[in-house]
């Protein structure tokens, strides 16, 4: 018998439906050969730190770091986890061949390899590996079947994860409570940190931080009105500062112009292209969503995951915006499937596509390409589903569009010895932004990689002509500095996917995701997990650090826990393992000196943590001696240096 383990029993009951397994067993479907089963989510994890030994079962500085010989796993769930686990152990020690049909990621493939692992798993293994849920997706993975040593690598960076994730996470969760942490017993606080929380938490902190210390500067601006156009005054100053920093000097400006013609020195136009927005890859849907519909990250995630369970979108938890060039000869047939939802597919059906690098790339597509449509139709969806499904299904389409033909115009003048300048956009040619004409996705769909379309007004201008002058009307407009913006759950899932920094080029932030940190498909989990630990919180769309937040950024001391920089080279570490580049053994040992350091760091650094005598005083640091807070108050607490 071949036994088959998908992600969760929907995903279960469609595959045996497939297979033609259609005998209802407890836990399980039977038929044609094949035995389908499937897991819960996480159903093995990593023991805690207490069932390695004894000696970790209190919470002791002494017993740190907790660095185990050998990491082992159990079952991890109540008395229904343990249930389904003892069904597909059974059927295993019965099985001929196990097909893994789990959720084909990393994440998927270590939750698999644990159950097998756990289960005692003797038989040859397999791996099906599929990009949608459609029947004729899942044929065609069974059909191409491959051994699970393929997918060794990526069991082992997956591992990696997971053991760094409890490594860094138990031993400085432990450490930095042990040390700072106030009140006592049940009632004393855990701060929670982690590999990458911390460093999420530690940008909010500090966008926070220049927000509330941002002091605004006032200065100038010098327009001038011709033709009921407004030029802006070009007047070179140096990098990050203002030409005009007085209303005195401004006003001057504004004299010495006044009463001479302003003169069109050039009018240049230059025929350009803006390109259709790209693919979606899981982080870009979670940030169009987050802008549009005020979709938390969370919700965008399950939203897309269902629509992939109802076999309509593909894997969803992706980090490319591009296409293989095997889907290429399906893309008619997808197109033909959504035709009666979207008028925009009719001008495409028939015609030969186009095959664009920026669309079809092989060198920029891994285990899965970007969220698209399947082609099945998109029916019995919730009102938010459908929104999220637009979103996927108007930017397919608007890939295979022409390009917008635009035309830039800029003029330039002078009036004195000052310059001025105006820019304008006239949209020549629709091409594929009539796709998103009739939607209610509104936005600016220009690749932001078109630096001259971000640098144009998309005012139409008058036809002015080189040599012409006339009077003008200059006016100094008074301006203040703005502090940066609070980070939003789309600004926020950006910069965790470039490590902090900011980056508006598309180009640039794809080659810079390798050293994001987290995953895609964890980056949600993680921000609804400082929500749920109260470190952050929503104001309208911002989110805000609390003060428990911004107390426990400022409390740790290793900048390993606290920098996204260096958090996302360890990411990249982890790509590595996944493509064979970089050995599981020698991250491991990267990791258990991370880990030894981190804590040292905590126990030779006394001050700021909470006084051992009398619990409620601070470590302050002497001439030569650390001491208590409330030594007024009489703790006879003192230790040398």
């Amino acid at each position: 018998m071949i036994v088959c383990v998908a992600e969760k029993p929907s995903v279960g009951e469609y595959i045996a439906r497939v297979l033609g397994a259609n005998q209802r067993k407890n836990g399980y479907f039977e038929g044609n050969g094949y035995q389908v089963t499937w897991t819960f989510g996480h159903l093995c994890a990593l023991l805690d730190p207490q069932e390695y030994t004894d000696q970790w079962k209190g919470w002791n500085l002494s017993s740190l770091p907790m660095i185990p010989a050998r990491f082992s796993i159990k079952v991890s769930g109540d008395e229904g986890v343990h249930k389904q686990f003892n069904v597909i152990k059974s059927l295993i020690d019965q099985a001929n061949e196990v097909i893994n049909c789990g959720d084909a990621g990393q994440e998927g493939e270590l939750i698999q390899r644990w159950v097998y692992q756990q289960a005692g798993c003797k038989c040859p293994v397999k791996r099906l590996w599929v990009s949608s849920l459609t029947e004729e997706a899942i044929r065609e993975g069974f059909q191409t079947l491959k051994d699970q040593s393929e997918y060794q690598h990526l069991y082992e960076a997956g591992m990696m994860r997971a053991i760094g994730d409890w490594l860094l996470g138990m031993n400085a969760t432990r450490a930095y409570t042990i040390r700072y942490a106030r009140g006592t017993g049940k009632d004393r606080q855990v701060l929670s940190v982690g590999r990458v929380q911390t460093p999420t938490l530690a940008l909010v902190v500090k966008r926070q931080a220049e927000i509330e210390n941002f002091v605004p500067r006032t200065y100038w601006e010098l327009k001038t009105s011709y033709r009921d156009t407004l030029f802006s005054a070009q007047i070179p100053v140096e990098e990050g500062e203002y030409a005009i920093t007085s209303e005195e000097q401004g006003n001057a400006l504004v004299d010495s112009i006044k009463d001479l013609p302003l003169t069109i020195t050039s009018v240049e136009k230059k025929k350009g292209l803006e390109y259709a927005p790209k693919l979606y890859d899981l982080t870009s849907l979670q940030v169009d969503c987050n802008k549009k519909f005020s979709f938390s990250a969370e919700q965008t995630l399950q939203l897309i995951q269902s629509l992939y369970e109802k076999r309509v979108t593909t894997y969803p938890r992706v980090d490319t915006t591009y296409l293989s060039d095997d889907i290429y000869p399906k893309i008619p047939n997808t197109l033909a499937g959504i035709k009666d939802y979207y008028p925009a597919v009719a001008p495409l059906l028939g015609t030969k596509l186009p095959k664009s690098k920026k669309v079809f790339d092989n060198k920029k597509v891994t285990d899965h390409h970007a969220i698209i449509p399947t082609g099945m139709r998109p029916e019995g969806l919730t009102a938010d589903e459908k929104k999220v499904y637009d979103q996927v299904a108007l930017h397919f389409i608007a890939a295979f569009y022409p390009e917008c033909e635009v035309s830039n115009t800029t003029v330039l003048a002078k009036a004195g010895e000052i310059d001025f300048k105006v820019t304008g956009r006239e949209v020549l040619k629709p091409g594929w932004r009539a796709v998103f004409d009739d939607s209610s996705d509104s936005s600016d769909q220009s690749d932001p990689s078109d630096a001259s379309d971000q640098s144009e007004s998309s005012k139409s201008l008058p036809s002015f002509v080189k040599g012409e002058s006339g009077p003008h009307i200059p006016q100094l407009k008074e301006k203040t500095t703005t502090p940066p913006k609070y980070y939003t759950e789309a600004t926020l899932l950006r910069a965790m996917e470039t490590a902090g920094k900011t980056v508006e080029n598309d180009e640039l932030r794809e080659a810079m995701k390798e050293n994001g940190i987290g995953r895609p498909s964890t980056r949600a989990a993680i921000i609804e997990k400082l929500y749920q630990r109260k470190y952050i919180v929503h104001q309208g769309k911002s989110i805000r650090a609390t003060e428990t937040g911004i107390n426990l950024i400022h409390t740790i001391i290793s900048p390993l826990l606290k920098s996204a920089e260096l958090t996302g080279i360890w990411e990249k570490k982890l790509r590595e393992i996944e493509r064979g580049e970089y050995t599981a053994q020698q991250f491991l040992s990267e990791l258990k000196e991370m880990t030894a350091g981190v804590v040292k760091d905590v126990k030779t650094n006394q001050a700021g943590m909470l006084c051992p005598v009398c619990r409620k005083g601070t470590i302050i640091r002497g001439n030569t001696r650390y001491g208590c807070s409330r030594w007024r108050e009489g703790c006879t607490y003192s230790a040398p240096f």
